[in-house]
């Protein structure tokens, strides 16, 4: 009699080959630690879909599961298969059964085992504890060597002495080094700390450190970011770097400013309810532009009234280090709208500055 197996027994079985499948169908991705990081779905070059490679076979973290900070989307390795061939169900359990049926080359041997399972958040969140605050730390220099001496006392910055840097999958193998860093507190709606972002800095503070990834971010990312608390209630300044938010809040202070910390985390930045006037402060780059558009379609869809902030070179904190206070404030004035322009931006600092 024929055994006739249901979606979900498909996709435990997928789950169960979890890195041939991504080696397979997620091909221009690549493995980081505990999971396999690609651009989408459709295997696009990047690294904001994320993948679990470890973890139960079923419920909370089980392996096979994927979330794509780009677009919040998230679902199983058939869920991948069914979305590769344009939502075609028949198609997409035809070829989960074709990739079962074949005989899986043994995944090579890793230079060191997968990490155990850890809860993220409790790592992050650690992290900032063992932080210092910043004025009087290489941060500090940091800061102001950005034009930034402005926000060292912001409570959402730690200074790092001696942070761990892992080399990535992507990097030739070395032994682990340890740098200074900027620390951010990445926190939800109610202020709850979900993640920690980290900036690597040289030692004496003038630039980043030299590793091939400069920033990284521990622990729950999706839909929060490093937040900059201000005055006025309803209105609020979007964007992707801690340093670009930085720059404009140097003119905006009375205003919230909220960094994603990428475009792909622009794009599923969690709104508070009682906003009212959304600015997207966007970076000139592919990225930044498609988180930008990301956000602003879910905010108008939730009756959102949302306006750009263009700079005029790459990002704002280019901007404020080549032009100043005083000419990033006209930079902004005919951008935004003009009662927000006349009642929140700061002339007066920034021709002080």
């Amino acid at each position: 009699m024929p055994i006739h197996r249901t979606a979900a027994d498909l996709s435990r079985q997928l789950a169960d080959n979890v890195e041939a499948f991504c080696r397979r169908y997620l091909s221009n991705g690549h493995r980081n630690g505990r999971w396999w990081c690609v651009g989408d779905v459709f295997n696009t070059e990047g690294g904001s879909m994320y993948v679990r490679l470890t973890g139960p076979s079923t419920g909370k973290g089980a392996r096979g599961k994927w979330t794509d900070s780009a677009t919040g989307e998230h679902g199983d390795l058939l869920d991948v298969i069914r979305l590769q061939n344009n939502e075609d169900w028949k198609a997409a359990l035809a070829e989960a059964w074709a990739f079962l049926s074949l005989p899986h080359q043994p995944v090579p041997e890793r230079d060191r085992p997968l990490p155990t399972a850890r809860d993220t958040v409790e790592s992050a969140c650690r992290m900032l504890r063992y932080g210092r605050p910043v004025p009087g730390t290489v941060a500090a220099a940091y800061l102001r060597s950005r034009g930034l001496g402005h926000a060292l006392s912001q409570a959402a910055l730690r200074f790092h002495p001696r942070c761990l840097y892992r080399p990535s999958a992507k990097e030739p193998t070395g032994p682990d080094t340890y740098h200074p860093a900027l620390l951010a507190s990445v926190t939800d709606l109610s202020g709850a700390v979900t993640a920690v972002g980290r900036t690597w800095l040289a030692p004496d503070g003038r630039d980043k450190a030299s590793v091939r990834d400069q920033r990284r971010t521990l622990g729950n990312q999706l839909g929060h970011g490093v937040r900059f608390p201000g005055t006025v209630p309803d209105l609020m300044v979007a964007g992707e770097g801690v340093e670009t938010l930085l720059s404009v809040q140097s003119v905006l202070p009375a205003v919230a400013h909220v960094a994603a910390l990428s475009g792909a985390h622009l794009a599923a930045l969690i709104l508070p309810p009682d906003l009212r006037h959304l600015y997207i402060a966007r970076d000139a780059d592919p990225a930044g532009e498609r988180g930008a558009a990301t956000l602003r379609q879910r905010a108008e869809a939730a009756g959102i009234l949302v306006s750009d902030l263009d700079p005029r070179e790459d990002d704002f904190n280019t901007d404020l280090c080549h032009l100043g206070p005083r000419d990033l404030a006209l930079h902004l004035a005919p951008q935004l709208d003009p009662n927000d322009a006349v009642a929140y931006l700061r002339f007066e600092e920034a021709l002080a500055a």
